[in-house]
């Protein structure tokens, strides 16, 4: 698996798997291009006749899943033209789409042998599910646990799973924002607990409004800052759905909507590669310490913030060397925050 590291809680890739990591996030990088660009090519072009006249007509899907229908001119020479190449041109892009899922495929395999996979399957394809929809990291984090996949995908380590392992996953959404769906061809519009149940069909939200659950007692939890002052109205939903879920205000998260974002491909337990994108290592490490600290925070969950605070600022002062634990990039934090948190920055 790798080499242990003295007096440390994660576990340093081996040659062999920092090799295959480099190539996976090359392959998965290439094949988001390749997606993109196919995606480019949306809708379709057709003769469309009214009376006599016939025209080259575009029909596509808005991002809210609306119809729409443009048309692109009078048949003619030129307009035969433009439909041959963009026919061509697609075909071209759907082409190389294939070609990278099959390279990728192979990937995943690679990764599977090396044991690379961290990141639990369904964890993993609620992220994927969110990016493909346009929500990462315009509107909604990872937070809580499953924002060391990030860390340690980002520094070639694996972080002991006793401090990774978890049944659920924080969705830190941006009440700044306006937030909205993108639609593809299963999922027109809609709320987040329609994405979810794309995902996974038994998904609904329990009594707590801002939590929903699957048949094998996964949870998700959409959260974000309290608003100040406390009154204040803010953004709590991303759909209309009766059943959609509401987002639970909770003091502090504020640091972390407004930490810089961090991004990082990480790599699910089949060998397959996902983007993370969550708050800022550094700030989601002092927030840890100061949720330990509180009174009112269950003991065995303290000891287990703790442990992450520590192994996150470890891993931040080992492997990520451009992000010091200075005042002066870390202001959104309140003073006695980041100055309870000096400690866990000072190497030994």
């Amino acid at each position: 698996m790798g080499t242990y590291v003295d007096m440390s809680d994660f576990i340093e890739l081996n040659n062999d798997q920092r090799r295959e990591k480099v190539n996976s996030d090359q392959r998965y990088e290439a094949l988001r291009q390749a997606s993109a660009k196919a995606k480019s090519f949306r809708g379709s072009l057709v003769w469309h006749k009214v009376g006599d006249v016939e025209h080259l007509m575009r029909s596509y899907y808005t991002s809210t899943g609306t119809r729409r229908q443009k048309v692109e001119g009078r048949r003619s020479p030129e307009a035969e033209v433009i439909k041959v190449e963009w026919e061509t041109a697609r075909q071209a892009a759907q082409d190389v789409l294939a070609a990278r899922k099959v390279q990728m495929d192979r990937q995943a395999a690679v990764n599977r042998a090396l044991r690379l996979g961290r990141v639990p399957l369904l964890t993993a394809r609620i992220i994927r599910a969110l990016d493909n929809a346009g929500l990462l990291g315009t509107g909604i984090r990872v937070a809580g646990t499953n924002a060391i996949y990030a860390y340690e995908a980002a520094a070639g380590v694996f972080v002991d799973p006793g401090i990774t392992t978890t049944g659920d996953i924080d969705l830190l959404m941006d009440a700044r924002r306006s937030l909205k769906i993108l639609a593809d061809g299963e999922l027109k519009e809609g709320a987040l607990i329609d994405l979810l149940r794309k995902v996974d069909r038994s998904f609904e939200r329990t009594r707590s409004t801002f939590r929903a659950i699957n048949r094998d007692g996964y949870l998700v939890d959409l959260i974000k800052p309290l608003p100040k002052p406390v009154w204040k109205e803010s953004r709590e939903r991303i759909g209309d759905n009766e059943d959609e879920l509401v987002a639970a205000a909770i003091v502090g998260l504020e640091w972390l909507e407004n930490a810089r974002q961090f991004e990082a491909i990480a790599i699910d337990e089949k060998g397959e590669p996902l983007r993370i994108v969550s708050p800022d290592p550094r700030v989601f490490a002092a927030h840890k310490l100061w949720v330990s600290q509180r009174e009112d925070r269950e003991p065995l969950k303290r000891q287990r913030d703790r442990a992450q605070a520590e192994a996150v600022a470890e891993l931040t002062i080992m492997h990520f060397p451009h992000l010091p634990y200075a005042a002066t990039e870390l202001s959104i934090l309140p003073k006695a925050v980041f100055d309870a948190a000096i400690p866990l920055f000072k190497p030994d």
